[in-house]
């Protein structure tokens, strides 16, 4: 039995330098993937500090000059607004006194006509009569002071 004894810790002893030696890969592994991870991370720290930060600074600066342009924009829309609206106020108070005067004009005029309407109609009758009562008499009608 001896034999079948030294087969075995043969074996034995390689899984034990196998284990030892996959051991101390995973550590070297473990090293080099530290190394690694630390490398990066102070890469990403350096173009955090060369490049985003004063990108970061460049655009709050930009987003507070842009805050001051949005508020004198909303002034300034505020007050065409207000504008606006008197400016069609006064528009709308002048069309109504326009419509008014209109109305008054029309209305005047039309009572002047009707003053020389009737006048000018009552001329006309006169004249009928007397042209009629002319007629009547059997004298006959001037036609030169008619028309």
């Amino acid at each position: 039995m001896t034999g079948n004894l030294d087969t075995t810790n043969v074996l034995l002893g390689i899984m034990a330098a196998v284990s030892v030696i996959e051991g101390l890969v995973l550590l070297v592994v473990g090293i080099l993937a530290y190394r690694l991870y630390s490398q990066a991370m102070r890469t990403v720290r350096e173009l955090e500090v060369r490049h985003v930060a004063p990108l970061a600074a460049w655009v709050e600066t930009l987003m507070t000059k842009v805050d001051g342009i949005l508020i004198d924009v909303k002034g300034i829309t505020a007050r065409v607004g207000d504008r606006t609206e008197r400016l069609d106020s006064a528009i709308r108070h002048t069309i109504d006194r326009v419509d008014e005067t209109a109305g008054r004009v029309r209305s005047s005029m039309s009572s002047g006509m009707s003053g020389i309407i009737g006048v000018v109609n009552g001329a006309w009758h006169l004249v009928g009569s007397v042209l009629n009562g002319r007629r009547a008499s059997g004298e006959a009608p001037d036609h030169a002071s008619v028309t």
